[in-house]
């Protein structure tokens, strides 16, 4: 897994930008895909403090540079997605 102080800008469906902090990605060989979690910056947060983190598949350019996010699609997938951020926040709430 990889996670940083990252950022990216995505375009949503009414065309405006939104830069978004990377909390991590990592890579599912069974589903043959890497993933990216992460949050819109400038989203105000839940009255609790929260904040909403979105996730997305996506598939790397040969360079390294910003690959195309594409919808998770089943049930399945995001299960895993959903253990994979349970666990990085375990690991995150330990240091």
């Amino acid at each position: 897994m990889d996670h940083g102080q990252e950022t990216m800008t995505i375009v949503d469906e009414q065309g405006n930008e939104h830069v978004c902090e990377v909390i991590f990605t990592f890579e599912s060989e069974e589903y043959g895909k890497s993933y990216v979690l992460y949050h819109v910056l400038g989203e105000e947060e839940s009255e609790d403090g929260d904040i909403e983190i979105h996730a997305s598949a996506f598939i790397p350019t040969e360079d390294g540079e910003d690959g195309e996010l594409f919808p998770i699609e089943n049930d399945e997938e995001w299960e895993m997605v959903e253990e994979m951020l349970n666990t990085f926040l375990a690991e995150e709430e330990e240091e």
